[in-house]
């Protein structure tokens, strides 16, 4: 799954950024000092074509694709020649390291106006910006940076503009009053930048508290919005949000403190992704959204969380692709029958089932299986993330974890006998053991499909954090061991399907 966090830079990230962007700058220099000395030797790749020239600068990121006008003359004009634009904090300054966050937000607001200045001001418009991709603090200076922007959309030809602002202290150690203050900002700079925001296709925000009326305003004047990620984000604890925009495609909605989030008009809505809630409640409303193909649905359950049906959480939505990740914790989807399945299922090609505790059985998973006649890819990801896991069981019991094993609460009945499925055709398990529930789950898979071409036998996740933490498990790694389960799943049933176990994890 795609990792939650917004990217922000640090006193530490921005002061390696510097040293680096420095010993690039230096590079060039010192390749443009050569070309002056030996004169036309090393002037072939600037009497390329102008398309043919644009295209390789192109390929380097927007710091370094600047830096090249200081080669020649003819190199100069390649800056103001870019179609795609991505400016970010920290990217431009390579004379300050900072020790001090604040310091940071000032010195990196500062720098980023300058190199915004540099590179749209100066634009005529022969040339069409295809994407504008902007990335700085809502702080001092911020203003300053929306209203450039807003001003090269009135003036210049712009395709797609993407924003992403940030806020002066991360999520982790925002307080309350933090986040009213984060909001505050935000209401304020939608306030004095209204433009910017009538121009954007992507907008992401983190770590900030907004009134109702915040969120209105936004979805009115961003009419253009395809793409909106919500970041700690909420309009109160446990508050009510409603959703309606017509052009709006892929919504994010990460760690946010919504007791319920209403999508309640999204016509061209195709992709959402909705991770940790607090809600004792189904967290989400399925009202008007017709083009809905992808759900990528992410919780830590505590025991006070209820199970969800996915017939009633997903109510008449028609999904395609399905990702639901445990965190390591407990099962928190109900097992259904296909009966009841059919309306959200029966169009399913992936399901992707991960964080599933070591601690779990995996039968109960086969319910996917029988609700989702047209299931193509099933993959199926069982590790315990022990870096992010709390496994001390006073600190367990105060957070209100179960206290029982992490499947305790699924009900589910093993497929008759007679079933089968048609259209499976490749299953990836991550996180394979070479034990009785590994094997005997992939048997019990391989005895149901009758097209099951290819399995995946992935080792176990792992990030490098948490390494140190983790057993010494059973994956297969000698050629012995996977020739002999080879053997095993041919001799025990009659399928066709390659076994394969590649080095690279999910």
């Amino acid at each position: 799954m795609v990792n939650p966090h917004l990217w922000r830079p640090t006193a530490r990230s921005m002061g390696k950024s510097s040293v680096k962007g420095l010993t690039r700058y230096n590079r060039w220099s010192s390749l443009a000092m050569l070309e002056e000395d030996e004169g036309d030797r090393y002037d072939w790749l600037s009497n390329l074509p102008d398309d043919v020239l644009l295209n390789i600068v192109e390929r380097l990121d927007t710091t370094d694709a600047v830096r090249t006008s200081i080669l020649s003359t003819r190199w100069k004009q390649i800056a103001a020649m870019l179609s795609k634009i991505n400016l970010s904090v920290g990217s431009f300054d390579t004379e300050h390291v900072r020790s001090e966050l604040t310091c940071d937000v000032v010195q990196a607001n500062q720098s980023m106006l300058e190199a915004t200045r540099t590179m749209l001001e100066s634009r005529t418009n022969q040339y069409t910006i295809h994407l504008l991709r902007m990335q700085f603090f809502l702080a001092d200076g911020s203003v300053n940076i929306g209203q450039t922007v807003a001003n090269t959309i009135a003036t210049k030809k712009v395709g797609s503009v993407e924003l992403t602002l940030l806020t002066e202290k991360d999520g982790s150690i925002c307080t309350h009053d933090d986040l009213v203050t984060h909001g505050r900002q935000l209401s304020s700079f939608v306030d004095a930048c209204p433009n910017t925001f009538s121009g954007l296709a992507r907008l992401k925000l983190e770590n900030m508290r907004l009134g109702e009326p915040d969120f209105s305003k936004i979805f009115s004047i961003s009419k253009r919005l395809e793409f909106l990620c919500l970041f700690n984000c909420d309009i109160g604890y446990l508050s009510f949000l409603e959703v309606e925009h017509p052009q709006l495609r892929e919504l994010e909605i990460l760690k946010c403190d919504f007791e319920m989030v209403d999508l309640k008009w999204l016509p061209k809505l195709t992709t959402l992704t909705f991770t940790c809630w607090e809600s004792k409640h189904y967290p989400l409303s399925f009202g008007f959204v017709p083009l809905l193909q992808t759900a990528n649905i992410s919780n830590t359950a505590l025991s006070s969380h209820k199970m969800l049906k996915l017939s009633e959480f997903l109510g008449k939505v028609t999904l395609r692709e399905l990702h639901l990740n445990f965190e390591s914790e407990k099962i928190w989807v109900q097992p259904e029958g296909p009966k009841e399945l059919w309306q959200v299922f029966h169009k399913l090609r992936i399901v992707k089932l991960s964080g599933i505790s070591e601690e779990c059985h995996l039968g109960w998973t086969m319910f996917v299986l029988q609700g989702a006649p047209s299931l193509q890819e099933l993959h199926i990801e069982v590790w315990d993330h022990l870096c992010e896991m709390v496994e001390d069981e006073g600190h367990r019991k105060t957070l209100a974890y179960s206290k029982l094993k992490k499947d305790a609460y699924v009900e589910w009945e093993a497929p008759p006998s007679c079933f089968k499925h048609h259209n499976l055709s490749v299953l990836r398990v991550y996180g394979f053991q070479s034990d009785d529930k590994f094997v005997n789950y992939i048997l019990g898979v391989m005895e149901v499909t009758v097209g099951l071409e290819d399995i995946y036998l992935y080792e176990k996740p792992g990030c490098e954090m948490c390494k140190h933490k983790m057993k010494k498990d059973g994956y297969p790694r000698t050629d012995e061991l996977r020739i002999m389960l080879r053997n095993i799943f041919n001799r025990e049933t009659c399928s066709l399907a390659r076994v394969h176990f590649p080095s690279a994890r999910m």
